[in-house]
C-alpha cells in the first residue's frame, strides 16, 4: 500500500509538472504568434506543448487508473501493467510530433505505405502477433505477473514473472520433479503463441488464491466409518485454519467403493502456490492419527489391510518372518484373466519393481 502511494504521488508531481510545461509552451506559442521574428519557431513551440500535453495526459491517466486499481481492491501489479501500453501509445504520439515538425511526416507515410504492408504481412507476422497480445493482455489483465498458468496441450504449468512485449516469462511448476511447486527454471513462452492455446489461470485473484484440492485415504470395510471421516476432517481444519477462515469453506469428504476397501476423498480449499507443502501437512498428520486408532485400518491389495499383513507376521527362534512358504500342486494354479482396479495392478507392479516381491 505504501508503494502505491508513492506511486500515486509521483504521477501526480509529473502530470503538475508536465501541465505546468504544457502552459509555458502554449503562452510561447501565442507570443510567437504575435510577432514577426519568432514566427518560424511556431511550430516547434506548438509541437513541444503537445508533446508536453500528452505526457501530461500519460500521468493523469496513471492518477485515474491507480485510484480505480486501489478502489476495486485490483492487484497493485496490474498498475504497471496498464502502463506498458499507455507508454507506447504515448511515445508514438510524441514521435508522430517530432516527425511533423521535422517535415517529414509525409515521406514516412510514403514509405510505409510502400513497403509497412509487405513487412507486417510477411517478415514480422509472428513479431507483430506478440505485440498484439501483449498489448491485449496489459489491457484485460486476464494474466499477470504473480498468477500461476498452466498450457494444458503444451503440459506447461508456471508462475509468470515477467509479461514482456514479445514473451512472457514463467517460473516452471513441476517438471523436473512430480510436485506442484515453482523449480527456479525459467521458459519463455512468446506472446503469439496465446493466440492458439488455452491457458489455465490458477490465481485469477492475486489476493485470494485458492483452489479445490483432496487427498485420498483407503480403509477397509470393517473400519469405524466415522471415525476416519473425523480423523481426516480434523486433519484438514488444523491445517488450513486460515484459509477456512479466509474463505469460509469448510473441508468435507466424499467417498467411493472398490474391491478392497472404501476411497474416503477429503476435499478442502488450498493455496495455489503452497498446494504440495498443505497435502503434505494433511496426509502426514491423517497418517500419524490412524497408526493410533485401532478402529481405523488402512486398506492395502492382496493383503486387505495394514494390521492384517502386520497380524500374520510369525516368528521363528526370535527371528521375524514377513511371509510364510506353502506347497501347492501344479494342477491347482489357473491362469483366469483379472477383472479389479487398474490402480492395484499399478501398484503391485511398482512393489515388484521397488521390492522384488
Amino acid at each position: 500500500m505504501m508503494k502505491t502511494q508513492k506511486v500515486r504521488q509521483n504521477n501526480l508531481i509529473a502530470f503538475l509538472s508536465w501541465s505546468l510545461l504544457t502552459a509555458l509552451f502554449a503562452a510561447a506559442y501565442w507570443m510567437a504568434s504575435q510577432t514577426q521574428t519568432l514566427g518560424h519557431y511556431r511550430k516547434w513551440l506548438g509541437g513541444a506543448g503537445l508533446a508536453c500535453l500528452s505526457i501530461a495526459a500519460f500521468n493523469l491517466s496513471m492518477l485515474l487508473i491507480g485510484y480505480y486499481i486501489v478502489r476495486n481492491k485490483r492487484p497493485v501489479v496490474e498498475i504497471s501493467m496498464l502502463s506498458k501500453p499507455l507508454k507506447l501509445v504515448t511515445a508514438a504520439i510524441v514521435l508522430f510530433i517530432v516527425f511533423y515538425c521535422l517535415g517529414k511526416l509525409s515521406a514516412f507515410g510514403t514509405f510505409f505505405s510502400l513497403f509497412g504492408g509487405l513487412l507486417l504481412g510477411w517478415s514480422l507476422q509472428t513479431p507483430l502477433s506478440g505485440l498484439v497480445a501483449w498489448f491485449l493482455i496489459c489491457i484485460k489483465r486476464s494474466i499477470r505477473p504473480g498468477d500461476r498458468i498452466q498450457f494444458p496441450d503444451l503440459k506447461l504449468t508456471g508462475d509468470i514473472e515477467d509479461v514482456g512485449a514479445m514473451y512472457l516469462t514463467l517460473n516452471q511448476v513441476g517438471g523436473s520433479i512430480t510436485s506442484e511447486e515453482a523449480v527456479g527454471r525459467r521458459v519463455l513462452v512468446p506472446n503469439a503463441m496465446l493466440f492458439n492455446y488455452v491457458v489455465i489461470n490458477y490465481t485469477v485473484a492475486q489476493e485470494a488464491a485458492y483452489i479445490l484440492d483432496e487427498v485420498v485415504v483407503r480403509i477397509t470395510y470393517n473400519s469405524n466409518w466415522e471415525k476416519a471421516e473425523e480423523i481426516l476432517l480434523d486433519a484438514a481444519r488444523v491445517v488450513t485454519a486460515d484459509i477456512i477462515e479466509a474463505t469460509g469453506t469448510q473441508p468435507y469428504i466424499r467417498s467411493s467403493l472398490y474391491d478392497y476397501g472404501i476411497y474416503l476423498r477429503l476435499r478442502f480449499k488450498t493455496r495455489v502456490k503452497d498446494r504440495a507443502e498443505i497435502a503434505y501437512k494433511i496426509e502426514k498428520k491423517i497418517c500419524e492419527t490412524i497408526q493410533k486408532t485401532p478402529s481405523v485400518d488402512i486398506a492395502i491389495p492382496y493383503v486387505y489391510s495394514y494390521r492384517t499383513a502386520m497380524v500374520e507376521t510369525v516368528k521363528d527362534n526370535g527371528e521375524e518372518l514377513s511371509e510364510r512358504v506353502q506347497q501347492i500342486q501344479l494342477s491347482r494354479i489357473r491362469n483366469d484373466p483379472y477383472i479389479g482396479d487398474p490402480n492395484d495392478i499399478r501398484q503391485l507392479s511398482e512393489n515388484i519393481a521397488e521390492n522384488g516381491r
